[in-house]
């Protein structure tokens, strides 16, 4: 089974918890729609709120994670046959654990596989991709087939891109290697932030190695593709 998969959350930092939960499940033979806000007991900051249209009311009579529908739709799939789709997998994945839930399936990461296929995208945000690669295209098509407006529900929305996504990557790579390119780090090409934003990484290693010895001192959450290639780059 497939099942694509996003998470909103109350803010970014650590102590930050998953407050929806959406989830588009398919097989051989059927397609399955999780949605659920849940209440883990942590206030959702008004930046989280102003991306997820999430507000702290709308979860004040909403089910723990563990006592919710989708976190026992995972649970009933938990097993090696299962393959979640997300993009940007790795924080999915540790959001669930700091939930109390460890996968035990597969992983195919969209994002780190859009970077190892189609490295000339300018950015790599699910919503950029909607439209850098028309997936908007065929979402008339595949929100015909729920019963409510997704739009309105960003988790489910943004799996429904995400099966989009896996759809178009498929078309450049069989499953096999997306789950193999989801373990593989990825050698980036530009910055995607601070003063060299858009400049490539390689040059930048020649000119100012300081700034890039700087980041790899300082910046303790950078991103693990990043540190890769910086540390490629320093080498």
């Amino acid at each position: 089974m497939l099942i694509f998969l996003d998470l909103e959350t109350t803010g970014l930092e650590d102590i930050d918890k998953i407050c929806a939960v959406g989830i588009i499940a398919v097989d051989d033979v059927k397609m399955i729609v999780k949605y659920d806000l849940v209440n883990e007991a942590k206030k959702i900051s008004s930046k989280a709120s102003s991306v997820n249209h999430i507000t702290n009311e709308m979860l004040k009579q909403k089910p723990k994670l563990k006592d919710s529908d989708a976190y026992k739709f995972l649970e009933e799939h938990n097993h090696e046959d299962s393959i979640i789709v997300a993009h940007n997998a790795k924080f999915g994945i540790k959001m669930l654990e700091l939930g109390g839930f460890i996968w035990h399936g597969k992983v195919i990461d969209t994002l780190r596989t859009t970077k190892h296929l189609i490295p000339e995208c300018e950015y790599f945000s699910l919503q950029f991709l909607r439209y850098e690669l028309k997936l908007y295209r065929d979402e008339s098509r595949e929100t015909a087939l729920f019963e409510n407006n997704i739009l309105e529900r960003k988790a489910l929305h943004d799996a429904l891109i995400t099966k989009l996504l896996y759809k178009y990557l498929l078309e450049i790579e069989p499953q096999n290697r997306l789950l193999e390119l989801s373990e593989k780090k990825v050698l980036m090409q530009k910055f995607g932030f601070g003063k060299y934003a858009d400049k490539h990484i390689e040059e930048i290693s020649m000119y100012d190695r300081a700034y890039l010895e700087w980041i790899l001192c300082n910046i303790a959450e950078l991103d693990e593709d990043l540190r890769y290639t910086i540390e490629y780059y320093l080498d």
